[in-house]
């Protein structure tokens, strides 16, 4: 039969430490019973086990929140990349007139929020013939996002190369696929457009690129 021993308090003899147990001893307190701490109990005094998640803050803790520095649970912040895709082309598109047409650069994606965002950036390289005015155009399906224009003019140079990367932040607001794409043409002046451009050593065309990133709310 277990001794019960009922005393108000202990205190060590010595009055500097008081020792509860042998080392290998199990030391128990019944559910329903409080051990209350008012001192201090150092962390490093927890050396098995996990210490639940709702000790450690307030708030609601899973797998959507994150531990503040003031001990609050709370939504992890927006701008997190959610996928990335990029197109390359290294085939030379060419256009003499006004009608904007396909430069290789089109690329589809599927948002997983309609609160998501879309940031597509294009690297974009042209060569021209004579002196004109090259148009990009940014679409979004068959929506006209942005149009750019880069140009030469009368009397500067008769042929001319360049390049850009061109921004842009969507707001799409839907879960469908949705494709972005590139187009150019010669706006203004004579003669042929090109694009990419190609190396006048090599003869290799240097190549295009768009990227095209969800950026989660």
């Amino acid at each position: 039969m277990a001794s019960v021993l009922k005393v108000d308090k202990l205190d060590p003899q010595s009055g500097t430490a008081l020792e509860i147990g042998t080392s290998g001893d199990t030391i128990t307190v019944p559910s329903g019973a409080t051990f209350a701490v008012s001192g201090t109990m150092n962390a490093s005094s927890i050396t098995a086990g996990t210490v639940a998640t709702a000790r450690l803050g307030s708030g609601t803790a899973d797998g959507t929140t994150f531990l503040r520095g003031d001990q609050t649970y709370a939504a992890a912040g927006g701008g997190k990349i959610g996928q990335v895709f990029q197109v390359t082309n290294t085939t030379q598109y060419s256009s003499t007139s006004t009608t904007y047409g396909n430069m290789g650069l089109s690329q589809a994606i599927t948002p997983v929020a309609t609160s998501s965002k879309i940031l597509i950036m294009a690297g974009l390289s042209w060569y021209s013939g004579g002196v004109q005015t090259l148009g990009f155009k940014m679409f979004k399906d068959a929506s006209e996002l942005v149009e750019f224009y880069y140009g030469a003019y009368a009397g500067s140079v008769s042929d001319w190369m360049g390049s850009r990367i061109i921004y842009h932040l969507d707001s799409p607001s839907t879960t469908s696929a949705t494709t972005y794409k590139m187009q150019f043409a010669r706006v203004q002046g004579s003669g042929t457009s090109y694009s990419p451009y190609r190396d006048s050593n090599s003869g290799a065309n240097e190549g295009t690129y768009m990227i095209v990133m969800e950026v989660l709310a």
